[in-house]
């Protein structure tokens, strides 16, 4: 059995003993009963700037393999989100990279991948819907260029210039067609990016989710569904009921994805996840779970990941990305813990180790010597051994 020695709160330490790895076997073929994408992080080389206000230096090879290892679970690629830094350390010009690189490396294992297309290469403050309008255009050329589907990100520009729902409405009467093909609409809550309070034109969530509604129903055979990130199960639950036949709401919920996913029998969640590109092989057993009605093989699977994913979005909720890196390098999946931006220093010690100790009481390290030997490196580090 592996340990590890690890602090404890009152200044001691504790002997940790690794769980075994859970045995996750792949799918052969695609999810039948929901449509599922991760929402990748990009791996930072660690030769590069990446301080903060830098421009980003990524890792390629590694950050690509990282996609392939979610496509070989059966997951879609949400790319270019929140989860890839998107207003926190990724910049316009690596976004467009990531974009192409990573399109080009779903088309090469036939893989489904959607991609934002949002404002953020704008370098001033909108003043005008028009050029919120013409921002939206450059990035959804980019996606379609690319052959991704397109995910209209919540814009802070919009949200800064649009004083109304009629401002708001307008905008995306004017963007929806543009892609040419059914896009992804994204409401992102304030606590995954508090630049968005009061989207939609109202702080009022009710009266926001009535306008996005009629918005949907105006524009349906032009939209494949919605993500929606508040996490508030009833809300959402809601809020699908309420969608036209054939739009998809793609739960963004980290905290309640297992019951949203489930569903209640008269409606579901799709989902579009950033705790899905750590939690990949149980994501995975879950649904497949799910497509053979198999109930207490779906709880089996999600229900341990459930506590990693409530400490990883745990608040500030904008700093999970951190926990995505840092259980991508305890995992073996990127050779060190290093994030554009330099946010791997976003969380706390103690935040990590709380991190490592759930990812390992939900079975989902894969190499328990290799996770044990970087956490007593991390551990050693910043002085805490």
């Amino acid at each position: 059995m592996t340990t590890v020695e690890l602090p404890t709160a009152n200044g001691g330490t504790i002997v940790h003993t690794l769980h075994e790895p859970g045995v996750w076997t792949k799918p052969t073929g695609p999810f039948q009963s929901r449509v599922a994408f991760a929402a990748a992080h990009v791996v930072a080389d660690p030769l590069g700037g990446n301080t903060p206000g830098a421009p980003a230096v990524v890792d390629w090879d590694t950050t690509l393999a990282f996609r392939h290892h979610l496509w070989s679970y059966g997951l879609g690629l949400a790319e270019a989100m929140d989860t890839a830094q998107r207003g926190m350390g990724l910049d316009w010009t690596t976004t467009q990279e990531l974009i192409r690189r990573s399109a080009t490396e779903a088309a090469s294992v036939g893989a489904r991948i959607a991609a934002g297309a949002g404002t953020d290469h704008l370098q001033e403050p909108a003043t005008t819907l028009d050029e919120v309008v013409a921002a939206y255009e450059t990035q959804i050329g980019t996606v379609q260029d690319a052959g991704a589907q397109v995910i209209l990100m919540a814009s802070r520009h919009l949200a800064a210039v649009a004083k109304t729902p009629d401002e708001y409405r307008a905008v995306y009467d004017r963007t929806i067609p543009m892609a040419g093909s059914p896009v992804i609409l994204h409401w992102l809550g304030p606590m995954f990016d508090p630049a968005l309070h009061g989207y939609w034109g109202s702080a009022d969530v009710d009266t926001a989710t009535a306008q996005v509604v009629e918005l949907i129903r105006d524009h349906a055979a032009n939209i494949d569904g919605v993500k929606v990130s508040l996490l508030d199960a009833d809300h959402e639950k809601a809020f699908r009921a309420q969608l036209p036949d054939g739009v998809r709401l793609y739960t963004g919920d980290d905290f309640n994805y297992p019951e949203l996913i489930r569903g209640d029998g008269a409606s579901h969640s799709d989902a579009l996840l950033g705790i899905f590109a750590a939690i990949a092989p149980a994501a995975s057993a879950a649904l497949r779970a799910l497509d053979n009605g198999d109930d207490d093989a779906y709880d089996a699977a999600f229900a341990p990941t459930v506590p990693l994913a409530r400490h990883v979005f745990g608040a500030p909720t904008y700093y999970y990305k951190t926990g995505i890196a840092f259980l991508s390098w305890l995992s073996g999946l990127q050779p060190g813990f290093t994030m554009v931006g330099g946010l791997q220093s976003a969380r706390s010690l103690p935040h990590l180790v709380e991190t490592f100790r759930l990812a390992d009481a939900a079975r989902l390290l894969p190499d328990p010597d290799l996770a044990a030997a970087r956490m007593t490196a991390l551990l050693t580090t910043y002085g805490a051994l």
